[in-house]
């Protein structure tokens, strides 16, 4: 009875692990596409991409870094906590950062201003890339707080996975972006 038990749960989680690597994988193709994008064009138009970058603050970014990689290590805690109620702490400690992850990038759209607005090639691309990376944070966020209400082991793993690749994606984009 043991071993159909075991049998079972191995085929679930092993069902539950091709979903996290389809999403992860088409997160990184949709994300690389744009990052490539981002760098042809800016070889195509190097002055555009440089005044636009110059126009770029770089303080919020660097800090949002930090936010973003420690809320992947909170999430990665929840992974190896045991007992539910600190498994829900690490989970919503997650998405707090995740939510001021998301305040950050908007000051930072703010005081960009009007210059975000030009309607250039750099902006354009910015604006697409870091508001699409944005609304993954924003609805990530979203997801670790339900998974924080349901922590199952399998739902843990699924959300934690796909934040890993959301910090991933911020740490090939904040470079390509605000730094090359």
């Amino acid at each position: 009875m043991t071993s159909i038990i075991s049998s079972r749960e191995t085929r679930d989680t092993d069902s539950g692990d091709l979903l996290v690597w389809i999403l992860a994988w088409s997160e990184l193709v949709a994300f690389g596409a744009l990052l490539t994008a981002f760098v042809v064009a800016s070889a195509l138009q190097p002055e555009t991409f440089a005044a636009g970058k110059a126009r770029l603050h770089h303080t919020l970014p660097v800090v949002n870094t930090i936010v973003l990689l420690a809320s992947g290590w909170f999430a990665a805690r929840a992974a190896e906590q045991s007992a539910v109620s600190g498994r829900r702490l690490m989970l919503l400690l997650a998405a707090l950062g995740g939510v001021v992850f998301a305040g950050l990038k908007c000051l930072e759209y703010v005081f960009e201003g009007a210059s975000l607005l030009s309607g250039d090639p750099f902006s354009q691309l910015y604006l697409l890339i870091t508001g699409f990376h944005l609304t993954h944070v924003a609805f990530g966020s979203m997801i670790l707080v339900l998974v924080a209400v349901f922590p199952t082991r399998e739902n843990i793993h699924l959300i934690t996975t796909l934040w890993h690749v959301i910090d991933i994606v911020w740490l090939v984009m904040f470079p390509v972006i605000y730094l090359l």
